[in-house]
């Protein structure tokens, strides 16, 4: 039963998966140059506000209240997360006439000064509803999505298996 499993290790288990992730994310964009768009961006602070989440889950180890807590930030987080991939799944499937996302990175080094360049390089580059990359047919949006999603439908069950044994 998965309210069995300690909520440590769970916690614990959250943040090495998104570390993982956000890794793939970081080797991706560095080593095999993908350039992450705005959307994209949002979707790694998403996954970044779950893992930390998940880390202090696991290093503190709450009582009911603070499990509750940790559960709702969790919740928020990753129903975020979920929400920027839809609908950046969205415009891949159906993408604008007129790109929605910003300039891409080579146009903005030409055409802003460096101090004006380097707050929009961290926000993110390129078009939201160009696919650079896929995996099984899928898109890193579409694996995003399945992944905030499979959090969501985790912690739901969770919580539920741990009401019916505490009740």
């Amino acid at each position: 039963m998965f309210s069995r499993i300690p909520v440590r290790t769970l916690g614990l288990a959250l943040f090495a998966v998104c570390a993982a992730l956000l890794a793939v994310g970081l080797y991706l964009q560095h080593i095999k140059g993908i350039e992450p768009c705005p959307m994209c961006i949002m979707q790694r602070y998403a996954m970044l506000a779950c893992g930390l989440i998940g880390l202090v889950t696991g290093l503190h180890n709450p009582g009911r209240k603070g499990l509750l807590a940790y559960s709702a930030l969790l919740g928020i987080s990753a129903l975020a997360g979920a929400g920027v991939a839809a609908r950046q799944s969205w415009m891949q499937w159906y993408p604008p006439a007129v790109s929605e996302c910003g300039p891409g990175l080579e146009y903005m080094l030409e055409s802003f000064p460096l101090s004006s360049a380097l707050p929009m390089i961290f926000r993110g580059a390129g078009d939201c509803s160009a696919i650079d990359w896929t995996l099984f047919g899928l898109t890193i949006a579409n694996w995003s999505f399945l992944i905030f999603a499979t959090i969501l439908i985790s912690l739901t069950t969770y919580l539920l298996q741990r009401r019916k044994t505490s009740s």
